[in-house]
This record gives structure tokens, C-alpha cells and sequence, in this order.
């Protein structure tokens, strides 16, 4: 948190909405969430009548090993279905990799999601942070990085696009990063969850690198592209067979009901619903940066995600200043001051559909670029 900002004031989070009806008085129906992070256009059409439909699947077990959806995953991925484990959300995979990792000194690049160090925290070893810099756009020095890893690093995590800077690292960078990191016997976690969202995918993505690489695993979701947070279907890649053994022998088996596996195949193979979310994210995302780039008291970043960082540059005016002026006008942006290794004042918001992107840089624009 900023030193000019009162601790007084609530910090909420992209999930919060019923603490914001509480404290504001504003039901949370009528709110647009653009703290969240989630496809606008919803849970596809087609997904959802073929759900309806087939709801008797929860009447018998999934597959224990979820073979057809692993097949289906690694379609999608453009990886071997024996690399894919799937999970109980990205976050139950996230929780097994760190744990079953035991690492006795993680680095973590931020600033970033906060459940990596609270995971981390439960594991009892060392915790360190690479805070990548706003100077340098919050894009990562590779070799400021290999320079700051000291020699009993043995875990390495990131974000990529990361969260909350919507910053990206190309795979050719991913690629030397985990060759170097290879040679020092360092595990690095790749968590991919906004990387549908990037305007080329193919040059973000570490996927590919499973193949040559066994000291990474990359960890991917339907929460955020497929707008099926409450389906909690994760799944993860990586090609070290030993380590995957023994991750899914400390997983609870049937990790994932028989809804989350029939619907995970529909999603991935929904290939209108992934066009046309592409077409409209990447679309208002430029449309968005472009009319923020004209604001007075506004810096913003490159973005790969679905997702936009705004740094604040007017003297006095805070990011809860800015969250407080858009949630009364039924609009909740994330106050991004409770990001560690974030330091002035900043928001982030994600994209939309185009009539309430618009109504919300009008309202940012009272505020970051007022006509008197």
C-alpha cells in the first residue's frame, strides 16, 4: 500500500462483489465487473445446452485417469496427453506442485498473484521476490534475473502473462530461461492462465517447451478464457514423469466430477465460442489502450492479458480514489494497492463487451483526464 493511501479504507479483490453491495449499498447485480477478470461473453451457448442435457453424467464416476479429456487437452494444447494431469481447478494444482516440490528456497516474480506465497508459506521454506520494474514497462531483464538467483534457488515461479502487470515473457525467453535454470537444477512453475488471451498465443505459450524441457510444468484453467470459474477444472503440463507420478498419487482421486469433465471437453473444442472471444478481447483491448494513451494523468503498459494496467499520475488522486469514483457508478475495477512490489498508486480493469468498456473510460476519463 502506498504511504498517501488510508488503511482505513477496505481493500477488495476481483471475487469480493458481496462485500461491495454491503459496504456501498449498491446491489451487486447491477454491478459490471471488470475486477474479475472473466470473459464477457459468458459460459458458451453450446456448452450450456449440451450441460443441460447430459446432467445425468453426474450419476456415475469420471474415468479415474480422465483419459478422454486429457486427449482433448492436449489437442487443444498441441501437447502429448501423457504430459496433462487435470485437477480440482488450477488452484489444487498449484497447491500440489508447490507442496510436492517442498522447496527449500522459491523465487517468485511479481508483482503477482498472491496465492503463490501463501502456498509457498505452508511448504516452510525460503521465500524470496524478483519485483519486475515499472521503468522497464514491467517487462523481465532475463539477465538481471539469472544475476539475482542465488545458488540455493531451487524453485522458480511466474505469471505469464503475468498478473497484475498483463506483462509477457516470449517463449525464445522462456526457452533460455529454463535452459539456464536447468543447469542449476531449478523447477520453474509456469502459471498460463490469461495466455489464450494474448494477441499471438503461439509466441507466449511454454506448451511447446515440455517436450525438451522436464524442470518445468505449466499450469492452465477454464476460469478465466471459458468463464467457468465455478467449474473448477485445471490442468497441468510437464513432461517429468517421475515428478507427475507422484503428484497425482498426493491428489484425492475423481479430483474432477463427471460435469467438470464432460463440460472441459465441449470448451476446448468450442472453436466459434474461442473466435469470437479472441476477436472481441483483442479487438476492445486495442480500442482501450488507444483512448487511455490520450489520458492527461494516466501511464499505461503493453498488454497480453485480458487485463489493463493504469498507473495513476495525478499528485493527491489514489487508486482507491479512482476504484471508489467507478463503483458508484456500478462499475468495480480492482485498487491494486494490496499488490506487494507494486508501489504508486495503480488499478487494473479487464475488457468487457464494448458499451460498458466505453461507459468506464468515459468514467476514468473524469478523473485522469478532466476537461478543466
Amino acid at each position: 500500500m502506498s504511504d498517501n493511501q488510508n488503511t482505513s479504507r477496505p481493500a477488495f479483490h476481483g471475487s469480493d462483489i458481496e462485500q461491495i453491495e454491503k459496504y456501498y449499498g449498491i446491489s451487486k447485480e447491477s454491478i459490471v465487473r471488470f475486477g474479475a477478470n472473466v470473459n464477457p461473453l459468458g459460459l458458451s451457448d453450446t456448452v450450456r445446452t449440451s450441460l443441460a442435457r447430459h446432467l445425468d453424467v453426474i450419476t456415475t464416476y469420471p474415468d479415474r485417469e480422465y483419459k478422454s479429456l486429457r486427449k482433448v487437452i492436449a489437442g487443444y494444447c498441441g501437447t502429448d496427453m501423457d504430459y496433462v494431469v487435470t485437477g480440482n481447478g488450477s488452484t489444487e494444482l498449484i497447491s500440489l506442485l508447490i507442496s510436492q516440490r517442498n522447496a527449500k528456497h522459491a523465487l517468485v516474480i511479481g508483482p503477482t498473484y498472491s496465492e503463490y506465497a501463501r502456498e509457498l508459506s505452508l511448504t516452510g521454506g525460503r521465500i524470496s521476490n524478483y519485483y519486475l520494474e515499472e521503468a522497464r514497462d514491467f517487462q523481465l531483464d532475463l539477465e538481471d534475473l539469472e544475476e539475482k538467483i542465488t545458488e540455493d534457488v531451487d524453485f522458480l515461479i511466474l505469471c505469464n502473462p503475468n498478473n497484475p502487470t498483463s506483462s509477457a515473457l516470449t517463449q525464445d525467453k522462456l526457452r533460455s530461461l529454463a535452459g539456464r535454470c536447468k543447469e542449476r537444477g531449478i523447477f520453474i512453475m509456469i502459471d498460463e492462465t490469461y495466455v489464450e488471451f494474448a494477441p499471438d498465443i503461439e509466441k507466449i505459450t511454454a506448451v511447446p517447451l515440455a517436450e525438451d524441457f522436464d524442470n518445468l510444468m505449466i499450469i492452465r484453467g477454464v476460469s478465466k478464457f471459458f468463464a467457468a470459474p465455478g467449474l473448477r477444472l485445471g490442468y497441468g503440463v510437464t513432461s517429468n514423469q517421475a515428478f507427475l507420478d507422484n503428484l497425482k498419487k498426493h491428489q484425492n482421486p475423481w479430483s474432477l466430477n463427471s460435469l467438470g469433465a464432460y463440460a472441459g471437453e465441449l470448451m476446448l473444442g468450442d472453436l466459434d465460442y474461442i473466435r469470437r472471444t479472441r476477436e472481441l478481447i483483442l479487438s476492445e483491448r486495442r480500442r482501450c489502450l488507444e483512448r487511455l494513451g490520450t489520458f492527461r494523468y494516466a501511464k499505461v503498459y503493453p498488454a497480453y492479458g485480458n487485463f489493463i494496467l493504469v498507473r495513476l499520475l495525478k499528485e493527491g488522486l489514489t487508486s482507491f480514489d479512482v476504484f471508489e469514483h467507478a463503483v458508484r457508478q456500478r462499475m468495480m475495477i480492482r485498487d491494486c494497492s494490496s499488490f506487494a512490489g507494486l508501489p504508486g498508486e495503480y488499478v487494473r480493469f479487464c475488457i468487457m463487451d464494448p458499451a460498458d468498456n466505453t461507459r468506464l473510460l468515459d468514467c476514468l476519463e473524469e478523473m485522469l483526464s478532466p476537461s478543466v
